[in-house]
């Protein structure tokens, strides 16, 4: 395999498989709040935030973990303003305790905060402008959860770089994925390279589906998924990912390793992969190369569709899961492909209504599509191109459902935030 390709596919695995405390957006609303605090030198008395639609959407209902469990983005910027480590990252609460809440309480109470949706091309635009007596500072982050582009006090510009205010703004190394080098890349890479982040990777995404699983978050649905289907693996694949969403929406306070910027994600492409390990007693280095075709297949499907869109970003990963486990079994390219199309037939079109305890669920939908794509070749059945938006070819299919996901669901995305900011909007009325 091409050492360019594999060096690639390396960095890849480093950069999307970092750990985050809480759901993503609202997380990476601490952490501006935490750098513009720093930059401030004080606590400020005014915000004005304009933040991306798609950002609203997965902030306004889910619980910020060390809130004492507050939801929204006034919870999550406070957050990060009174008790944020900004050098922390997308962990910048992991540091608070309960002695902080108080504090988080009484500036709440106190600070003016205003909220208006940013006009940015990118789906994830967050400015914070920050003011305290006759003093301001600013901060934006733009295309991805830690991508700062500006950080300035009064006229000192701290830091700025040069940005692309565009829909998707994919790494040059991730336009070099494909399904067939995915596989490749699985079966050749020294384990040595990426041992630590996978290792990590499933630490801390079982540590979370198993905290899902015996404690009482969101609705449940990864212990109803157990009590209702039973014991079997094909069922545990669903339910121990589904749990950890639970846990995950609520404000459990355990780290999760994200992919293509997501917690969910990062527990839908593992959480099923290291359950069909243990069914098949897989050794650790087949487990280890598994996880990274359901990995890399995810980033794959995530890069050409963007951070945040009107398509739920668990389909993605319900495919790599399935790839993954398509791999423990001995699939190769073909098998692999196969699977991916069949998948992506069945659940393409979920529709992304923000960061909640109903995410649970969709996880579970998303990881049986996954686990039927593979089932359906395993029996001698597939798709075809022509079959609905299928195509022929993977590479190609995957371009299709993208493009429906990014192009086609724009509109789709517009009237799924405004509902959700006034119920009683309709376009229809």
């Amino acid at each position: 395999m091409d050492k360019k390709i594999m060096d690639a596919y390396t960095s890849i695995l480093h950069e999307e498989l970092i750990p985050a405390m809480g759901c993503s957006e609202p997380i990476a609303i601490a952490y501006a709040g935490a750098i513009v605090r720093k930059a401030l030198g004080k606590l400020p008395k005014r915000l004005q935030l304009v933040i991306s639609g798609n950002i609203i959407k997965n902030v306004k209902s889910v619980i910020v973990p060390h809130t004492g469990g507050k939801k929204g983005i006034s919870a999550a910027v406070a957050a990060g303003i009174c008790y944020g480590n900004a050098d922390k990252e997308l962990e910048v609460l992991s540091q608070a305790t309960s002695s902080n809440y108080q504090m988080l309480d009484s500036y709440l109470n106190q600070v003016s905060i205003t909220i208006q949706e940013s006009d940015a091309n990118s789906s994830f635009d967050i400015q914070i402008h920050a003011f305290a007596d006759d003093d301001n500072a600013f901060v934006r982050i733009l295309g991805n959860h830690t991508n700062v582009i500006k950080i300035q006090k009064n006229n000192d510009v701290f830091m700025e770089k040069p940005y692309q205010d565009q829909v998707i703004q994919a790494a040059e190394n991730r336009k070099r994925l494909t399904v067939k080098d995915i596989v490749a890349y699985a079966d050749e890479v020294d384990l040595a390279l990426v041992n630590a982040v996978i290792k990590r990777q499933i630490e801390c995404n079982q540590a979370i589906a198993e905290a899902g699983m015996h404690g009482e978050f969101g609705a449940n649905i990864g212990k109803i998924l157990m009590d209702a289907y039973g014991n079997s693996v094909q069922n545990r694949a669903k339910a121990y990912a589904a749990a950890a969403s639970d846990a995950r929406m609520h404000g459990c306070e355990l780290p999760v390793v994200i992919n293509s910027g997501s917690g969910n994600q990062g527990i839908t492409c593992s959480v099923p992969v290291i359950e069909y390990a243990k069914e098949l007693h897989a050794d650790d280095a087949l487990l280890y190369r598994a996880l990274i075709v359901s990995n890399l297949v995810t980033i794959h499907l995530k890069t050409q569709i963007g951070c945040l869109s009107a398509y739920c970003g668990a389909t993605s990963a319900g495919v790599g899961a399935g790839a993954g486990v398509c791999y423990l079994y001995g699939g190769q390219y073909d098998e692999v492909a196969h699977t991916i199309v069949n998948a992506l037939a069945i659940n393409s079109g979920m529709i992304c209504d923000g960061a909640k305890a109903s995410c649970a669920a969709k996880i579970a939908s998303a990881v049986e599509a996954g686990l039927l794509g593979m089932q359906m070749y395993q029996h001698h059945s597939q798709f075809y191109g022509g079959d609905g938006i299928i195509e022929k070819g993977v590479e190609n299919t995957i371009r299709a459902v993208s493009q429906i996901a990014r192009v086609g669901m724009r509109k789709t995305d517009h009237e799924i935030i405004h509902l959700m900011m006034d119920p009683s909007y309709s376009k229809c009325s």
